[in-house]
């Protein structure tokens, strides 16, 4: 049996389609609504997330505060904060240690997980949650887990409908340029 790339690649960019258009709008509408009243508000997005997911974050960040002019902090871009945080005290609190120093009530808290399991990232949201910021997840369908135990306590969940984590992680991205993208032409940027 040999290995047939075009295939591969074919039924990748299938499933691909099919998952974005299992998206629920109206979450995603809701996410657009928070981050625009935070905007208008002159309130911080704080973008958290672990393993691949730790990488839209720092993406996103620059976006939006580039192109919307959205004050946006990505917590997994600091490598000292974040190592310093897992050595004086451990690895599952290395985002209540940062958000302990930024937040402020009314901020915005967006965590990625493509399993809604990551330990730190749900640290984070439940730190957050406690002090008076809203909070989003952004989470796939990974091995049936239904975003895990971060869907559970956001205000907000968006479970990407995929047990892919390939799928999850390429439309976390997709999320932010969505929502990115939306802001820009509501408010004619």
């Amino acid at each position: 049996m040999s290995f047939n790339f075009s295939d591969f690649t074919k039924e990748y960019i299938s499933s691909l389609i099919s998952t974005l258009e299992g998206l629920s709008i109206p979450t995603l509408e809701e996410i657009w609504s928070i981050i625009e009243n935070a905007r208008n508000n002159k309130n911080t997005i704080h973008l958290i997330g672990n393993g691949g997911s730790a990488g839209t974050p720092s993406h996103s960040a620059g976006d939006w505060s580039k192109e919307l002019k959205l004050r946006t902090i990505s917590h997994t871009d600091n490598s000292s904060s974040l190592t310093a945080w897992a050595n004086d005290t451990d690895f599952s609190n290395i985002f209540v240690g940062q958000l302990s120093t930024f937040i402020q009530p009314g901020d915005v808290v967006i965590g990625y997980s493509g399993s809604g399991n990551s330990e730190n990232v749900i640290n984070g949201i439940l730190y957050s949650k406690q002090n008076g910021c809203s909070t989003i997840a952004i989470t796939g369908n990974y091995n049936n887990m239904g975003g895990g135990k971060l869907a559970k306590i956001v205000d907000v969940a968006l479970i990407i409908p995929s047990k892919s984590m390939e799928r999850i992680e390429d439309i976390q991205l997709i999320v932010n340029h969505i929502i990115k993208e939306a802001i820009k032409s509501n408010n004619g940027l």
